[in-house]
């Protein structure tokens, strides 16, 4: 305690804490805005007499969520999502930090546009933020030195649509990109699915006229193809690879066979393959047009497997907004994507609920923050973040496992307006969401903090937090 009487707490927040070493009743006292240090609750009149209290009761305090995968659309596309309401939705989901994408209007695809970016942003956010840079297939080489106070990751799209910059189709090509990134120890996030095999379909099937027909337009076996190549180009360069938004069964196996055989490789899961079916698109059209599409309930249930067995290293909800306006175009021009950052934990939580109504709450809500917190700090190297433990970043989530509520268009917060998931009872709820010591997101009152959020600093590869992560 010889920290804490040098530098007086300041905020106490009690509940179920979720900690590293399990779920228990305590508190944690922050100061300055960091983690000063984590306590029974008979200490806290001990420690921190007179100090404001936010008393969670029998919710849980979890550390700040991590989504490592989001579209905010500055620059360049505000007019479907800007980085304020973004940031919004974000702390409303219970998410302190984000990693947005590079394909926006200037595409992030160099360190001085990733730099710019930043600047742009500094002075609107309400959550913390890092950046994937765009994997530039005509410069590869920038990978293989690339600062890691720009970027530690970088994206490459294997297959496009209406918003990827660049689409890596050329086999040469891509192998030049992963020999740099193994250079320069930058982790490839990849949209991996196979683009000439979609290409070679549209040719063949002619215009898309329904969206009955999109699934079998953009096939399990473009991302089965595509896994397997990057497989292999891991095998060759040692280079790191996480594949973002797994759909299939097929992907998720080749994925769990390359990592138990010791190759650098991870996998995203997004709430929406975990919440939707190929039956929902028949029903809802554009609204759940997704890239990669959904797939059958088989599939889903293979995706919920990897989750309860460890497999999956992080939840993902590749924020995608679109206006209505947008999404009811014409079939072939509809874009793919939907706002999620706001409903990916609640909406993981209610399927975990459904699904494995036996399992312990506690052993659930461990599971969530190992996949939106603890295990994306460590993938991307986010010094002070993910964990409930002395030092790091004061960033907390209180939720509550039983707050049984009804998603409703009023509750979107995303600039678009809609949400696929408007009309779900959900099974619990975030009730408050501090950033560095601050209240940023209170549900009862609606109302968000100061957009104070940081670029933050790159960590060194291993855990996320550093013993020396302060706050710049």
């Amino acid at each position: 305690m010889g920290e804490l009487n040098r530098k007086p707490a300041d905020l106490v927040v009690s509940g179920r804490l979720v900690t590293p070493t399990g779920v228990r009743p305590g508190a944690v006292l922050v100061s300055a805005g960091r983690i000063a240090a984590v306590t029974g609750l008979t200490a806290i009149d001990e420690v921190a007499p007179g100090v404001p209290h936010l008393d969670a009761g029998d919710a849980y305090v979890l550390p700040g969520l991590i989504d490592s995968h989001v579209h905010f659309r500055t620059p360049g596309l505000e007019h479907k999502e800007d980085w304020e309401h973004a940031g919004r939705a974000a702390v409303a989901g219970g998410f302190t930090t984000v990693i947005d994408m590079p394909n926006t209007r200037p595409p992030g695809l160099s360190p001085e546009a990733i730099a710019a970016k930043a600047a742009l942003v500094a002075g609107s956010s309400l959550v913390d933020y890092r950046f994937h840079m765009g994997a530039d297939p005509d410069r590869p080489e920038l990978l293989a030195d690339l600062d890691p106070a720009i970027a530690t990751s970088a994206k490459v799209f294997m297959a496009g649509h209406q918003t990827a910059p660049t689409v890596v189709r050329d086999a040469e090509r891509l192998e030049k990109i992963f020999a740099a990134a193994a250079v320069g120890g930058v982790r490839l996030v990849l949209h991996a699915e196979r683009d000439t095999l979609f290409t070679m379909l549209d040719d063949w099937r002619g215009r898309l006229r329904d969206h009955h027909a999109y699934e079998r337009s953009r096939p399990r076996s473009g991302g089965i193809a595509a896994v397997a190549e990057v497989i292999e180009l891991v095998h060759r360069h040692g280079t790191q690879a996480h594949i973002l938004h797994v759909s299939s069964a097929e992907e998720a196996d080749l994925l769990a066979a390359a990592s138990d055989a010791g190759l650098p490789v991870t996998y995203e899961v997004t709430g929406h393959h975990l919440s939707f079916t190929d039956q929902d698109t028949l029903r809802t059209g554009a609204r759940t047009r997704l890239s990669p599409a959904i797939r059958s309930a088989a599939d889903q249930d293979r995706l919920w497997a990897a989750l309860r067995g460890g497999e999956v290293a992080a939840l993902g909800s590749d924020h995608a907004p679109h206006t209505m306006a947008e999404k009811l175009l014409p079939v072939p021009d509809a874009p793919p994507g939907i706002p999620g950052v706001q409903e990916l934990a609640v909406a993981v939580w209610t399927g975990m609920r459904r699904r494995w109504p036996d399992e312990s709450s506690d052993v659930a809500i461990a599971r969530l923050v190992d996949h939106l917190a603890a295990g994306p700090a460590e993938l991307f190297r986010l010094p002070g973040k993910g964990r409930l433990e002395p030092g790091a970043d004061a960033d907390l989530t209180v939720f509550g496992p039983d707050d049984s509520w009804m998603l409703s268009a009023y509750d979107v917060q995303s600039k678009c307006g809609w949400s696929a998931y408007e009309g779900w009872t959900m099974a619990g709820r975030v009730r408050t969401t501090i950033r560095a010591g601050e209240v940023v997101w209170d549900a009862n009152e609606q109302k968000a903090g100061s957009p104070t959020g940081r670029w933050l600093p790159a960590g060194p590869p291993g855990r996320g937090l550093t013993a020396d992560s302060g706050r710049a």
